[in-house]
């Protein structure tokens, strides 16, 4: 089968308090990856600023934007996909009206067209993780993206929890699952399982679906805003025992067999470039019969109930 070679960059940064300066580092950064041969671009969820939801704080809906092709943020990233040629997908805290706020994901082809968006479905309300006050589930459903190098979907954190939300990927014949990511240690207990359940779920995705998986993650730690003297430090994940979220970075690429074949570092900004041969997709599909033919579709009824127990 004649190969289909893609260039995947997937940025893996920490952020600032200065939403200009994280934007401008990330085009450099962008620049880079594309100096170096991507030709697909990933950025990791909220790259504007630090992740936010540490907190519930009505002042944060400031950080919000309207996502239309009219609005700065697109024509500016959009002019950048067209002078580099490269497909983008950016992540964005998104203004729909007062009120209703989304996490989501633009995606352009490398002509610069803004080809849509993705609204993140699944919505956490954990500690430190309190997205419920900010985003409204997302209503545009799964969708895929035709672009110039090659068949793509869009995930969001959360999403990657949960195999139905890849697997209606899967059935619309995607060749790369794109997951823009926040997450990390947020007490000193969790140790080291969650980033390899974290990793395992996703490269279950990639083997279930017969496709290549790319995640992008932050790195670094972040302070909760909510510190004080006067809190119990004990679990804390900060150097000197703070309460906040350390992200563990490992952004990864994993290939149709769930191989994760390029990996970034745990605590270092990084900028991964990986190879990918998209026919490896479709002979997948043709060696593997269990992603679609043997489906039995007719015995999932119960999936559409909460619980079944």
């Amino acid at each position: 089968m004649m190969k289909r070679l893609v260039n995947l960059g997937l940025i893996q940064m920490t952020c600032q308090e200065d939403i200009e300066a994280n934007f401008d580092k990330l085009i450099l950064n962008i620049k880079e990856a594309a100096g170096k041969g991507a030709q697909i671009i990933c950025t990791q969820e909220l790259f504007k600023s630090p992740y936010f939801c540490q907190v519930e704080n009505p002042d944060h809906f400031d950080l919000a934007e309207v996502i239309d092709e009219s609005s700065p943020t697109i024509q500016k990233l959009g002019v950048l996909a067209s002078e580099l040629k490269i497909v983008l997908i950016a992540s964005l805290f998104e203004k729909r009206a007062p009120g209703i706020y989304h996490n989501t994901a633009v995606v352009f082809d490398a002509d610069g067209s803004f080809l849509g968006k993705y609204r993140k479905m699944h919505i956490p309300d954990d500690p430190q993780y309190y997205e419920k006050f900010y985003f409204t589930p997302g209503d545009l459903g799964y969708k895929v993206f035709d672009t110039k190098f090659g068949r793509i979907g869009v995930l969001i954190c959360w999403d990657q929890w949960f195999p139905e939300a890849a697997r209606l990927l899967g059935l619309q014949g995607v060749e790369i699952i794109f997951i823009p990511t926040a997450i990390g240690y947020s007490r000193a207990a969790e140790g080291d399982t969650y980033d390899s359940a974290w990793k395992t779920v996703q490269q279950g995705h990639a083997v279930a679906n017969a496709c290549f998986l790319a995640a992008v993650n932050r790195v670094g730690f972040e302070l909760d805003p909510s510190n004080s003297n006067d809190q119990d430090q004990s679990s804390g994940v900060g150097p000197n025992g703070e309460s906040g979220i350390n992200f563990w970075g490992q952004s990864f690429v994993a290939d149709p067999d769930g191989v994760i074949i390029e990996e970034a570092s745990k605590d270092q900004e990084e900028i991964l470039i990986c190879p990918v041969d998209l026919a490896e997709v479709e002979e997948t599909k043709n060696l593997s019969s269990f992603p679609y033919r043997d489906r039995r579709v007719d015995s999932y009824q119960d999936l559409l109930k909460l619980y079944s127990g």
